[in-house]
């Protein structure tokens, strides 16, 4: 019985979680749609902003589905630990490129979140 009911709650955090990346995912790519229009550098660059999110969901929660595939055990710790990594390498290409990371806690949070979200939710859909 107890067994049965971690697998019910597993599925359901699986179903939530799918469908949080693909809200997510909709959402970024609503916002890059009407973000395309603009004329001025700063619209052009939240444009960009927002199709990187499109694609850094995509490829992370694509990634999480690969690495699930081939290791086959505990697939959606492989898929955090690729968020993992995709966050570390975001960040590190921001410290290369500006030599600081300048954004607030809340937004370096959020990134972090939906990275190893992602790769957690590839994971789990492998």
């Amino acid at each position: 019985m107890f067994k049965s009911k971690k697998i019910i709650v597993a599925s359901v955090t699986a179903i939530i979680m799918i469908i949080f990346a693909i809200f997510g995912v909709a959402i970024n790519f609503i916002a890059a749609y009407f973000t395309k229009d603009g004329d001025s550098l700063n619209q052009k660059a939240v444009n960009l902003h927002m199709l990187e999110d499109v694609l850094g969901w995509l490829i992370v929660l694509i990634g999480g589905i690969i690495i699930g595939k081939i290791t086959q055990t505990r697939r959606f710790i492989w898929g955090i630990s690729l968020g993992i990594f995709y966050f570390l390498l975001l960040l590190l290409i921001t410290l290369g490129v500006y030599r600081t990371v300048s954004t607030d806690m809340v937004n370096l949070i959020t990134t972090w979140i939906l990275c190893v979200g992602g790769g957690m939710i590839g994971g789990m859909l492998s």
